[in-house]
């Protein structure tokens, strides 16, 4: 037996927290019965209905996705563009992106119909650290790399502190890669960094998420998670060293 919030989540239809939100608005349904308690366990057999839409349980996938640079990380664009569940068609669970990277982003990026997997990753507390590497304009001086170090200061407040690695630099086309691992993740956090720093960001790919790598990843290319990586991504997420 599950709890009827997680079920929910694990069907891919809302995070946990917002199905709880779901179930004390009395939107749940048990066997034809209204449920708003949050404790109530349910089995494989239990009819569950959601506004009045049954409930589709699907078996939870987990997948690692190199998403290419100029493709939207979403399910449906409103504007006809490429989106990241193109490249899923042949898989029938109906995934969605955990975050996003922006659309001149390329890399890592986790695609799953588990919501209570993809809150717990998303979350303001997690602690999954994820590697960009950047080619940005100019050639930052060690103070302004230590600055990234420290936390520079955006619209939104300071940033956490980060680790910071100068890969390589070009003197003549004035021009940097610098190697940027945060463990946040807010909107076009990276290049808002670098444009901080007055270095603003050519091109940028995320090398990692966590412990996942894109080793053997073309562009366009996605793996199936293990049961050993989603644990090791929870774990993470949790702060458990």
């Amino acid at each position: 037996m599950e709890r009827l919030q997680k079920v929910i989540a694990h069907a891919g239809i809302a995070s946990r927290r917002k199905a709880e939100e779901l179930i004390l608005e009395g939107r749940v349904t048990v066997n034809g019965k209204v449920v708003k308690e949050l404790g109530i366990k349910v089995t494989g057999s239990d009819r569950i209905e959601v506004s009045g839409i049954p409930l589709e349980r699907e078996e939870p996938v987990y997948f690692l996705f190199y998403k290419p640079r100029g493709v939207i990380s979403s399910v449906k664009d409103e504007k006809g563009r490429k989106v990241v569940t193109d490249y899923f068609e042949q898989i029938k669970q109906r995934i969605y992106p955990v975050g996003r990277l922006d659309f001149d982003t390329s890399g890592a990026l986790l695609l799953t119909n588990d919501g209570e997997f993809a809150n717990l990753l998303m979350h303001p507390s997690s602690e999954v650290e994820k590697v960009y590497v950047a080619k940005v304009k100019g050639i930052p001086a060690k103070e302004k790399l230590r600055s990234l170090e420290k936390g520079v200061h955006l619209e939104d407040g300071k940033t956490a502190p980060a680790r910071v690695k100068l890969l390589s630099l070009d003197k003549k086309k004035q021009t940097s890669i610098i190697e940027l691992a945060i463990h946040e993740g807010r909107n076009r956090q990276v290049r808002r960094m670098f444009e901080a720093i007055g270095h603003p960001v050519l091109k940028l790919k995320r090398e990692r998420y966590g412990t996942l790598t894109l080793h053997g990843l073309n562009s366009g290319d996605f793996k199936e998670l293990t049961p050993h990586e989603v644990k090791q991504l929870r774990t993470l997420a949790m702060g458990k060293k």
